[in-house]
């Protein structure tokens, strides 16, 4: 069941470039192997084949707890381990939690509560059982941080955050794939510089030189692609699936949490994330529309004008 509401999310007409991003990773790995397998007189519908089945392996592990874990490794989210933090925060957490199942059956029940350092105000979900704070986030209203908590239940009751695994942790075959490629690089890079070093001389420094500034490129301009590639991939996760921002603004808002909602996203809206969310973030709606959206379902919020 859990499948099939997965790939229902998948195939809605607004993730149409998302899936033309993983037809061609799947179009890349599967070229990829026919042309290693080649070699060894293998078919290519055999090759294209192979590549195809180890695409689908990734994909697998990345909705794995595995994948999970290695989303969490990336974002540095951590198990909160001090006992006033927990003391505050759990009760809190517990209750969000209780309702959101409430509301979505579908939501697990072994959900994860973690947190990261940074000293300002957010949450955010990864895949279908993690839950990270930042550690500014303790220093909100608890209306405020039950409401940033629901809003994040939202993104799991609807799969959102499964679409950043897929592109993120899915795509660990094109990342290995360059990574040997870096290797490869190096090696004739070592190689190249112990034949400078045989020719000795003026000809073996110039050599040396013009090597070690060839390597340079060649590392950067993979580097280069391996970070390009991931970071299109994001992108159209979130422009793919920018309604999923309102539609977790509504969840919250049926759990109760609408006008606290409101609140926390005039109180922190404007801040700025860093690393991997950030790309997330720059393709939300602004803070004003979804407030007008909650607004439009019946939540309150106010400015006070003039103070």
């Amino acid at each position: 069941m859990y499948f099939i509401d997965l790939f229902k999310r998948i195939l809605r007409k607004s993730n149409i470039s998302l899936i033309i991003y993983l037809i061609l990773n799947v179009l890349i790995i599967s070229g990829c192997s026919a042309l290693v397998f080649y070699s060894s007189n293998v078919p290519v519908p055999v090759g294209l084949l192979i590549g195809a089945v180890l695409y689908a392996l990734s994909l697998a592990v990345a909705l794995s707890p595995f994948g999970e874990w290695l989303l969490r490794l990336q974002t540095g989210c951590k198990k909160i381990c001090r006992t006033d933090y927990l003391n505050y925060i759990m009760p809190l957490f517990r209750e969000v939690h209780e309702r959101a199942r409430e509301l979505d059956p579908s939501v697990p029940a072994d959900v994860q509560l973690f947190m990261n350092d940074d000293k300002s105000a957010n949450a955010f979900a990864t895949g279908r059982k993690t839950i990270c704070i930042t550690e500014g986030l303790l220093h909100m209203p608890p209306e405020q941080i039950k409401a940033a908590l629901a809003h994040e239940f939202g993104h799991i009751a609807h799969k959102d955050t499964d679409l950043i695994l897929f592109v993120t942790i899915g795509n660990m075959i094109i990342t290995t794939v360059l990574l040997l490629l870096r290797l490869f690089i190096n090696f004739i890079h070592w190689g190249a510089d112990l034949a400078a070093l045989l020719v000795g001389g003026r000809d073996g420094v110039f050599a040396l030189v013009m090597n070690s500034i060839c390597h340079a490129m060649m590392i950067l301009f993979v580097g280069f692609c391996s970070w390009v590639w991931s970071g299109v991939g994001t992108t159209l996760v979130m422009h793919s699936s920018r309604s999923a921002e309102y539609e977790a603004d509504e969840f919250a808002f049926h759990l109760g949490f609408g006008d606290a909602l409101c609140a926390l996203l005039d109180r922190i809206g404007d801040e700025r994330e860093t690393g991997l969310f950030a790309r997330l973030a720059s393709s939300h709606p602004d803070k004003n529309s979804r407030i007008a959206h909650l607004q439009q379902l019946g939540a309150y919020t106010t400015v006070p004008f003039g103070n």
